[in-house]
């Protein structure tokens, strides 16, 4: 998946007022700091879905199961979020950002040393925890260390690494996947780790600031979150294998349902709820949410499935395929300060909307190439368009997002946009699996049916549907009626893929009518739930 950085996001201030303690010159340790250790999530989120391939392949895992590896860590890291940021407020923020990197750390050399998918789910569902602490302790150590004046160029040089990190990231892992082994898009984590906790230990200053009113934490919110996207993320995620009307699916929807339910009731009851849900009611913040849950939605579900069209059906290397989105990132990286004057020149909406519709065409576009398609003709117009859609709408996105509920609260609704943003991938790779599943298997049967198979030969690519793309011939066969079960194979698979892509254009269209519908135009005075 391409990144949703958390450069978007400005940290909030020192609770208080509270001056910054940090001298000057711990304050580039604190800088690198900060960058190493969300370097690693960073790496970390892209670099898995290059290596699924050689993991599904490796661990003889079902593309369902290979759906988990990265669903347990995205779905830990977006319930907990929040709470992470509170935890590093309450008890300082270097001893919970210390303590997120070693989890994570720990939770990386499990993942390299897992010898079966679940023990890999396991350990990358502790990694998602570790990331919920690391994540926002990265910029809440860059916010409590830099006075106000040279805290923007902290966070822009911050920005700037975390960009590089990501464009290159995805190279370097398909680089280790291609040429040694799956395992080392986990074990770089390791000597990156050490570095950070030498780093923190030796040069970091403690800083906290006591939450306002002394209130508790917002635990039972966490859970319930936990146990509402755990739900439903397993219920979209097994209905394919298991069938809606199995015990454990029913169990898992309604279940998700219920504690979604329960999250909002707790979440309105609570004086400190992590989710403060009357901001909602704030056209811009409102808007800008929707429109953030739809068009993250999209590219989270979508591009999930990219590398696999990319290594398992056009037979990219995983090198090529870990720098298919180099454009991308380097479009965003490039144009990021020109975009961020959308909003000064033209107001909120007219970015938002116009940055959502060129995105929906990227995904469009992603839907023209077949099997055997070039990537410089067939992928790359789709790479640049969804860039440059991406790039118009997420600097005007931040602004809108923090202009809407006010400077002494714009640290907790960026955290919040944050935690949309993660919340729509993670359902969105489960749903967009459910289509994918669907579309496979239909044309896969009709492209069965006209191969003219034997029942025997069918009935063995039966039992390999839920591999996909990664589906094996049997062996045995002619080399003519192997070639067209591969071919079956790999067209059913880009099928799904461009019903995906369509789904996802639709989602990034939606959001720019959402956009136009519900945010402000230009000279709108900006809402503070805070005072209402």
């Amino acid at each position: 998946m391409a990144p949703h950085s958390e450069s978007r996001h400005a940290p909030p201030s020192p609770a208080g007022g509270e001056a910054t303690t940090c001298p000057d010159r711990s304050k580039p340790w604190v800088l690198a700091c900060a960058i190493l250790g969300s370097s690693m999530a960073f790496i970390d989120a892209t670099v898995v879905n290059v290596a699924l391939p050689a993991i599904q392949d490796d661990l003889s895992a079902s593309a369902f199961q290979a759906q988990w590896v990265v669903e347990s860590y995205a779905l830990f890291l977006a319930a907990l979020l929040l709470v992470g940021g509170a935890l590093g407020d309450r008890f300082g923020r270097r001893r919970v950002f210390v303590t997120g990197v070693l989890i994570f750390a720990l939770a990386s050399l499990g993942c390299a040393l897992a010898a079966t998918v679940w023990q890999l789910v396991a350990a990358r569902a502790v990694q998602g925890i570790g990331g919920a602490l690391l994540v926002p302790g990265s910029l809440a150590l860059i916010s409590a260390s830099f006075p106000e004046k040279e805290r923007g160029r902290a966070i822009g040089t911050w920005s700037g690494f975390s960009g590089i990190t990501a464009a290159f990231g995805p190279v370097l892992g398909g680089f280790l996947v291609e040429h040694y082994s799956w395992a080392w898009a986990f074990l770089i984590n390791l000597p990156v780790a050490a570095t950070v906790l030498l780093i923190a230990w030796r040069h970091v200053p403690e800083s906290r600031s006591a939450p306002a009113g002394g209130g508790a934490l917002d635990v039972w919110g966490a859970a319930l979150a936990t146990l509402a996207l755990g739900g439903i993320v397993y219920a979209f995620i097994e209905a394919p294998t298991q069938g809606w009307s199995a015990p454990a699916v029913l169990a898992a929807l309604v279940g998700g349902v219920a504690a979604t339910a329960a999250f909002v009731v707790v979440e309105r009851r609570s004086r400190m709820p992590m989710l403060p849900l009357a901001w909602f009611r704030v056209g811009n913040f409102g808007g800008a949410n929707l429109l953030t849950l739809l068009l993250y939605a999209a590219l989270g579900g979508s591009l999930y499935f990219f590398p696999l069209n990319l290594i398992q059906v056009q037979q990219y290397s995983a090198t090529v395929a870990g720098a298919a989105l180099l454009p991308f990132v380097l479009i965003m990286f490039t144009l990021s300060r020109w975009a961020g004057k959308l909003v000064d020149r033209f107001g909120p909406r007219l970015p938002l909307v116009i940055g959502p519709a060129i995105a929906a065409a990227g995904f469009a576009l992603f839907a023209v190439p077949g099997v055997g398609a070039s990537y410089w003709s067939g992928f790359f117009p789709a790479v640049v368009a969804l860039g440059f859609g991406m790039t118009v709408t997420i600097a005007p996105l931040t602004t809108t997002v923090m202009n809407s509920v006010g400077a002494d609260r714009a640290g907790v609704a960026s955290g919040v946009n944050n935690a949309v943003s993660r919340a729509a991938s993670v359902l969105a790779i489960a749903v967009f699996g459910v289509i994918m599943a669907a579309v496979f298997n239909a044309v896969l049967s009709d492209g069965l049916r006209l191969a003219g198979v034997s029942p025997e030969v069918g009935a063995l690519i039966d039992t390999q549907r839920s591999s996909l793309a990664a589906a094996k011939v049997p062996p045995g066969l002619d080399g003519a009626t192997a070639a067209s079960l591969k071919s079956a194979i790999e067209e059913a698979f880009v099928a799904g893929f461009r019903c995906v892509m369509l789904v996802a254009a639709a989602l990034a269209a939606l959001g720019s009518a959402s956009a136009w519908w519900l945010i402000e135009g230009r000279g709108a005075a900006t809402s503070n739930p805070a005072a209402r």
